[in-house]
């Protein structure tokens, strides 16, 4: 098992003063956590879930630098644990090439400020290499890798995003991870799904190739699908039954395009039919799967492109072996300054069987 991952002492929590939510968050985390003061960075900040780029500026990546650089905490600090009531993205200001927009996802770009403090010039247009992407047999630490990684706490309500964090104390390295392909897709996605289940103790995995969705396994730490691009998949809920700690990934490029609660009657739609919408896509939603019990799940809060979402070969082995939810999901990430968001404690790892 892995022994290397930071604690407590990295984290630093970004906390909205205009959001109720937020403090709420930021109070409960700080306390099950222990957190000391001068790990709390408190910012004044719009409530709207999409903001302009000068906006994200003024109002959240400028005053966390500073604040980071005053508590004198830019080396300390590995994991940014962002709160619901916090904006999830950053608009684009133009039209472009799909892979040169500036839209970006908030964390996402956040991830970058730590190279940004040290007089680093980011480019704002496209995605960005990610420095730690399967460097699975290396520590995490400045400055050997120059980012931060940025993990938000959400849920459609308070209590779902506590009872996430909740779920992580205590977490057993036991259950399955489900791996659900679309069977008649040959895309590069399958290929990861295959190849995790090869890296992976058989008797972990539950494998699916055909086209049945796999619905209401028991005893589940972990999850990767195509969700609702899968044609054959029609419930928005999974019907898993999640083991404390799990985590999930699926390739879907709108399922973090709002944290709002949709509607109990909504399910999943069809491009063709723009009246099975919600928050302007048919698609899955992440929070979906944080209210059924995951502890962790990534998203995109526009689209990512397939090559550039989470892959699940090199998310659950590092998982399983003892890295945190933090270093897990961004070792399995290949880009930053780009659209990704990960719900989650960042502290949440397993602990080891006798």
């Amino acid at each position: 098992m892995a022994t290397w991952a930071g604690d407590k002492n990295n984290v630093t929590l970004v906390v909205n003063q205009n959001s109720a939510l937020s403090r709420r968050l930021g109070d409960f985390y700080a306390s099950w956590h222990g957190l000391q003061p001068k790990q709390i960075c408190r910012v004044t900040a719009s409530e709207e879930e999409i903001v302009s780029r000068e906006v994200y500026e003024r109002e959240i990546a400028g005053p966390l630098g500073e604040c980071l650089q005053r508590n004198k905490t830019v080396e300390s600090t590995y994991y940014i644990v962002m709160t619901q009531g916090l904006a999830i993205r950053i608009s684009a200001t133009k039209k472009a090439e799909p892979l040169r927009t500036d839209g970006a996802s908030v964390d996402s770009e956040l991830a970058m400020l730590y190279g940004k403090l040290h007089g680093a010039k980011i480019p704002i247009e496209g995605p960005l290499d990610n420095p730690f992407f399967k460097r699975k047999d290396e520590p995490f630490s400045h400055p050997a890798i120059p980012l931060y990684l940025v993990t938000r706490l959400a849920g459609y309500s308070f209590e779902d995003a506590k009872k996430a964090v909740e779920r992580c104390r205590g977490a057993k390295n036991i259950g399955k991870v489900v791996l659900d392909l679309k069977a008649d897709n040959d895309a590069e996605g399958n290929d990861w799904l295959l190849n995790t289940a090869i890296l992976l103790p058989e008797n972990r995995v539950i494998l699916e190739r055909s086209a049945a969705i796999v619905e209401w396994a028991k005893n589940v730490i972990g999850y990767a699908s195509w969700g609702s691009n899968d044609r054959n998949r029609k419930s928005r809920k999974s019907g898993m039954e999640w083991l404390p700690g799990a985590i999930a990934a699926e390739y879907v490029s709108t399922n973090a395009r709002t944290m709002k609660m949709p509607p109990t009657t909504w399910t999943l739609g069809e491009w063709s039919k723009p009246e099975t919408f919600f928050a302007g896509a048919p698609q899955s939603m992440i929070l979906d799967y944080v209210w059924e019990g995951v502890s962790g799940i990534s998203g995109y809060v526009d689209e990512p492109y397939l090559r550039f979402t989470v892959h699940p070969d090199a998310l659950f082995p590092p998982y399983l072996s003892g890295r945190n939810l933090a270093e897990s999901f961004y070792l399995a990430l290949p880009v930053l300054s780009w659209q990704s968001l990960i719900v989650g404690d960042p502290l949440c790892k397993l602990e080891s069987q006798p």
